[in-house]
């Protein structure tokens, strides 16, 4: 068993009542942990693809300021883990996985009717999502890591999100 200290700690849901789209990564990669801040890793796309879908540069404001814009529309971003261990930022690192607690999501997110995975990590939590009654979306990830596709292919396959 790990010691406490070993385990790194995710990020805190970005959530609220609008919520009607959640878009789950597997855990924060060591630039987003560094920062407390989710896809923080000037190379991931997500920034850029959710301004592409939402049409508002969420990518070009600070931080601070993309959440509230990003919540007015109706998006919400966690992680399906919650706590792991992890040398680097790689998914394939990840050992002593702990799932989030997603019981919390219904009393949150009221309006929430899809759940996206970005990547195949997260995708192993599909099935319990749509057996609670979500629709889910299984989406290229957005790390630079993932660099089969190009970040045109990347937003054709995330503008499922708009349909």
């Amino acid at each position: 068993m790990p010691s406490p200290s070993s385990l790194l700690t995710g990020l805190a849901p970005v959530i609220d009542a609008r919520t009607r789209i959640l878009v789950l990564g597997s855990f924060p990669g060591a630039a987003s942990l560094a920062a407390r801040q989710y896809y923080a890793h000037p190379r991931n796309q997500l920034w850029p693809i959710l301004s592409a879908l939402t049409g508002e540069d969420l990518a070009g404001l600070p931080y601070g300021e993309r959440l509230p814009r990003l919540l007015a529309h109706g998006y919400g971003l966690w992680d399906v883990l919650g706590a792991c261990e992890r040398s680097g930022s790689l998914d394939a690192a990840i050992r002593q996985p702990a799932a989030n607690d997603f019981a919390q999501l219904r009393a949150r997110c009221p309006q929430l009717e899809t759940v996206a995975f970005n990547g195949q990590a997260s995708a192993k939590f599909a099935a319990q999502f749509g057996a609670a009654g979500y629709r889910t979306l299984v989406l290229p990830s957005t790390s630079p890591a993932h660099a089969a596709l190009s970040f045109a292919q990347k937003l054709a396959h995330w503008h499922a999100l708009t349909t």
